[in-house]
């Protein structure tokens, strides 16, 4: 545990937690069960305990590793009236290039067109799309599908050879940069609830795609009022909502609304996931934000960071560019997948923590904060941890960690929050709710 619990001192630190806090959090008692040749389970462990310190909540709350090992795989223990959704799109995956290996995702429909648009694949046939995905792609250079892909629109990255290089490099920024850093102690969290420290704060949420979802479910479970808004024309996953919506209110609404600035004018909290560049042209981007509402508390979440604004990306993409497929590879060289969609989780866990030690900040000073950080960044973490020969003991299933709901008439089974001895509140319809603040705001 020495290498997670220098991790987490290191996090603490960033954020603006007293790094005396680490001392008191109890070693796991085994590894997180999240097998792999990375250290996926140190990293989980170092996230989810930097939340529980910034809350300022006691050992009672501290969740076992097989807690954190099904929050870190909510995905793969999801059943909606007793099935498990299919949560991979047929065009999303590993494809072998004349000269390499490529990564597409195509789990969103508009992806997916970009993606056979730029191949010249017919839709009409869904199940067909990996075989014709497979023939096609075979015949045709990495560089070539790179640009054709990206020029349509599409996600298509290489999948590459780690670059440790270029990874020190980005070690030596910030896990998760906080302007709010090296302020510590931070305030006590009294005389806000013991058990939910973010009662009162209006958390305004422009996220999607599991890690920006994840960041403000645990705001939610930690007490805050959070109001998600999407894009009218843009609908989420069905699946995906289910699995990270709980404890939202969930509306639909065009960015550049009225309506948008009200919202963001009586909110604590803004947290962005979409491509900063497209947030800047909204003017939308934390320093925009931040002028005009100096107490606000601005949370960004990227793919790849600030040095490409323009760039979408998902977890699976980045672990394929970053070298993480290639470490995970079997032993003829097939490219493999970590054992959870880790970059996301632990990435939604540090922005969590950051904003909840900044709102502890707040509380005392007025001030508000920017807190950042990216899928990239986290890869570049996890490949400088300590690494192992064998992947280690297998994944959980969830028994005894799963939370049951009834949303829409149906019934849902998803992971329980990884805060031992807290509850979620059951996911929202998506869209169903009106695009106001409900809750009193905090200032």
């Amino acid at each position: 545990m020495n290498a997670a619990r220098g991790l987490l001192d290191r996090i603490v630190r960033e954020i603006g937690v007293d790094p005396l806090a680490v001392a008191e959090a109890p070693d796991p008692g085994r590894p997180v069960p999240l097998p792999s040749r990375l250290s996926v389970g140190d990293l989980a462990w170092a996230c989810v305990t930097a939340v529980r310190l910034a809350a300022g909540l006691s050992v009672a709350y501290a969740p076992g590793p097989r807690r954190i090992a099904v929050a870190y795989r909510s995905d793969q223990v999801l059943r909606l009236d007793g099935k498990a959704p299919r949560t991979w799109s047929p065009s999303s995956g590993f494809w072998r290039a004349a000269d390499g290996w490529v990564r597409t995702h195509g789990n969103y429909p508009h992806h997916a067109k970009a993606l056979r648009d730029a191949l010249g694949l017919d839709p009409a046939d869904e199940e067909a799309e990996p075989e014709r995905l497979r023939a096609v792609i075979g015949g045709r250079s990495v560089h070539d599908l790179v640009a054709s892909v990206t020029a349509s629109g599409g996600l298509l990255v290489p999948v590459r050879a780690e670059d440790p290089p270029a990874d020190r490099v980005w070690r030596r920024t910030p896990l998760v940069a906080s302007s709010r850093a090296h302020l510590w102690p931070a305030p006590s969290a009294s005389p806000r609830s013991p058990g939910a420290p973010l009662t009162g704060v209006r958390v305004l949420d422009l996220t999607r795609v599991i890690a920006g979802p994840v960041c403000t479910r645990t705001l939610a479970l930690l007490g805050a009022d959070v109001l998600r808004i999407d894009p009218p024309h843009r609908p989420e996953l069905p699946w995906q909502h289910l699995d990270t919506g709980h404890g939202k209110r969930s509306a639909v609404l065009d960015a550049s609304s009225a309506r948008m600035r009200e919202l963001i004018s009586g909110a604590d909290v803004v947290v962005l996931g979409y491509r900063p560049g497209s947030l800047a042209r909204l003017g939308l981007s934390p320093e925009a934000l931040t002028a005009a509402h100096p107490r606000l508390i601005v949370a960004q979440l990227s793919a790849w960071g600030e040095a490409a604004p323009e760039r979408a990306g998902f977890d699976s993409l980045v672990q394929a560019e970053s070298g993480i497929a290639m470490v995970e590879a079997d032993g003829a060289g097939t490219p493999g997948a970590l054992p959870a969609q880790a970059l996301d989780h632990s990435a939604g866990y540090l922005l969590a923590a950051a904003v909840t030690a900044a709102v502890r900040h707040r509380d005392a000073d007025g001030r508000g904060a920017v807190v950042r950080t990216s899928l990239r960044r986290v890869a570049a973490e996890l490949l400088g941890l300590p690494r192992r020969e064998e992947h280690g003991d297998p994944a959980p299933d969830g028994s005894g960690h799963t939370q049951e709901f009834t949303v829409g008439g149906h019934r849902l089974v998803t992971a329980a929050p990884v805060l031992r001895g807290l509850s979620f509140a059951p996911p929202r319809p998506w869209g169903a709710d009106p695009a106001v603040w409900e809750a009193p705001a905090t200032s």
